[in-house]
Formats: structure tokens, C-alpha cells, sequence
């Protein structure tokens, strides 16, 4: 029989069979919450690692997307007997500096002192559904955390923490639904992958010329012309009068970011920036300087004139083919256009 429960209002969105109110039961009443465990001396002793048992890290957990598949480490039997190990559908959640991130274990793993499992008790809830619930209060859960060296939750904080139910064929029903609709985002994140990596190949037979397109007469275009760069590009030297003038920008491997969505909350972006070059929308600039020894262009698509560091000079194409550009310099990423890039931009 069911624990009398909490009245909450019926939502606003649900499945048409289901009309029943949803309750708020308290998370220890119906699950129940252990604390993993991970206690070798010294804790860094490399006869604890190497076997063939997953042990689960709170970086799994905050990258898993609710399914936890992958782990950064494992264990062997010695390893175990100072660890816990969760079956295979138990929800994780994590207590320590990142608050409240939680995913669904896929196969059994050990998990230190680190992570909380939280395992439904038979008939009072779905546990794919209690992940997504456990989810949304990600937030709220960070907020509401104690903070002393650092902030951080435990079994009780969790135990007495309110959480809305649905009846248990409705919880079911929510879980199958957004299951479904993940399974097809990840057929289409597949599908995204395999374009991506089919649109790279036939560029790579366009701009060799094994691939030639034809005019709307059915004739062959000119042939390529081989020019150098200071051809084709004008450099921009508009510079910013005053301090956050505009969007400080940043270029980036992924493209051309706003600096505040880059760096988040690890970077103050609120530093001297008068006298930046600006970088007007459909412009470009070029990366003289990488971690990672790669070094090409990227184009303002932003839709805002933004600044960005000395450091990246600006361009404008002469002819405004700034696209065709971009794909080539892609193309090439890596491979060309090394520093000193500007000296020998112009003969």
C-alpha cells in the first residue's frame, strides 16, 4: 500500500489517459540512498587499478547526459573490496563541488565516496523517471547546498528532499516517451557526424579539382588560379575608442565565440579592452596564436560588429567571397598559413 503523499496541482501537459493529481513524496521515502565508497592506503596506490571492473568518476557522471556508458577508470578485485559497486540501473548523483548532476548507470560500477546511489524501492517509482525528475533539480540543488571549504551534499540533504510524482504507469509512460526522443537525438547527432565527415571528402575532391562543376550552359568553368593571399584579403584596422565598445569576441577552434560564453565564469571579461580591433559581422580574423599548433581563419557570423584581441589581425575579402575562403582555410586547418602569417601576407 502506498504512503499517503503530498497534493501538488495537475499539469498543464500530460498524456490524455492519465488525469489522476501528481503528489510530492519526500526522495528517502521512496528510494534508497547509499554512499559510495573508495578508501585504499594511499589512495593513489597503483595496486588498487587496472582489472576489468568500471569505476565511475564525478566527471562521468556531469558528462553523461543522463546515461552513464562511460568511465575514466577501473578497478581490480583489490580495488572492489575497498569500493562499492551499483547494478546496473541505479541513479548516480554527485555531492561534492559539482552539485546535483545525476545519470542512470547502463552496467555495474564501483564508485567512490564521491557519488550517491539512489535506487527506487519496488512499486514507488520508475527509475529512468526519477533520473529526469532528479535532473530538472540540478539547479536548485546547487543552491541550496552548504558551502564551507567547498559546497557539497549528502544522504541527508537528500533523504527529506521533495520531489513530484505522477502514479507509477504515468511515470512509465513520461520515461519511455523522453527515452524515445533521446534515442533519436543520437540517431541524428550520428547522422550529423557522418554528413560532416562526407561534406569533408568532397571538399577535399573540389578544391584538388577532382571534382569540376559545370555553368548553366553545360560548359567548364576557368581554370583555377593560384594568387597569393594579399590578393584577396584587405586588412581591417579599425580599432575600439572605448572600454566594452563592443561584444568581446574570441577566436576560438570552434569559430568565433562570444568570450563571455567561451570562458563562462573562469574569465573576467570585464579587463581593459579600448584600442581592440574590431571585427565587423562577415569579416574575418586569423589565429596567430594556438595550444594546439593549429592556425587558420574564422569568420564573424555572429550577427555583431564585435572586438577581439591585437593579437588576431581583421580581414575582409576584396571580393566578398568570404565563404569560399573559410571552407578552403577548413579544409587546410593545420596545414598552411603558419606564423609569421602577415609578413608574408602581402608580396
Amino acid at each position: 500500500m502506498l504512503m499517503k503523499r503530498e497534493v501538488i496541482n495537475i499539469p498543464k501537459l500530460r498524456f490524455s489517459e492519465f488525469d489522476e493529481e501528481w503528489q510530492v513524496q519526500k526522495l528517502g521515502a521512496i528510494s534508497k540512498i547509499q554512499r559510495g565508497r573508495f578508501s585504499p592506503r594511499p589512495r593513489n596506490d597503483p595496486a588498487f587499478y587496472g582489472g576489468e571492473i568500471p569505476f565511475v568518476q564525478t566527471s562521468d557522471v556531469v558528462n553523461s547526459n543522463g546515461k552513464i556508458k562511460f568511465y575514466t577508470q577501473t578497478l581490480n578485485e583489490k580495488g572492489l573490496s575497498v569500493s562499492k559497486l551499483f547494478p546496473k540501473g541505479t541513479i548516480l548523483i554527485t555531492i561534492a563541488a559539482n552539485i546535483g548532476y545525476t545519470g542512470v548507470l547502463q552496467v555495474a560500477m564501483a564508485c567512490p565516496d564521491s557519488l550517491i546511489g539512489i535506487t527506487c524501492k519496488k512499486g514507488y517509482c520508475n527509475n529512468e523517471y526519477l533520473n529526469i525528475a532528479l535532473m530538472r533539480q540540478q539547479r536548485r540543488m546547487d543552491y541550496l547546498a552548504p558551502e564551507a571549504a567547498q559546497k557539497n551534499i549528502n544522504i541527508e540533504f537528500l533523504e527529506p528532499y521533495p520531489v513530484a510524482f505522477p502514479t507509477l504507469p504515468e511515470q512509465q509512460k513520461i520515461a519511455s516517451f523522453l527515452t524515445a526522443v533521446d534515442k533519436k537525438i543520437e540517431q541524428l547527432t550520428r547522422k550529423k557526424e557522418l554528413l560532416g565527415q562526407y561534406k569533408k571528402g568532397v571538399m577535399q575532391k573540389i578544391f584538388s579539382q577532382e571534382i569540376r562543376f559545370k555553368d548553366d550552359n553545360g560548359q567548364d568553368y576557368p581554370d583555377w588560379e593560384e594568387k597569393r593571399l594579399g590578393c584577396l584579403l584587405e586588412e581591417f584596422k579599425g580599432k575600439s575608442k572605448t572600454n566594452d565598445e563592443y561584444e568581446v569576441l574570441t577566436s576560438s577552434n570552434k569559430g568565433l565565440m562570444k568570450q563571455s560564453e567561451y570562458y563562462g565564469e573562469n574569465r573576467l571579461t570585464e579587463r581593459e579592452n579600448s584600442g581592440f580591433n574590431i571585427i565587423p559581422e562577415g569579416f574575418l580574423t586569423y589565429r596567430t596564436r594556438s595550444d594546439n599548433r593549429k592556425f587558420f581563419f574564422n569568420e564573424n557570423t555572429l550577427g555583431v560588429t564585435g572586438i577581439i584581441s591585437t593579437y588576431y589581425p581583421v580581414f575582409k575579402m576584396k571580393n566578398g567571397a568570404s565563404r569560399f575562403f573559410i571552407e578552403l582555410s577548413t579544409l587546410y586547418k593545420g596545414n598552411c598559413f603558419p606564423p609569421p602569417f602577415k609578413n608574408n601576407l602581402w608580396g
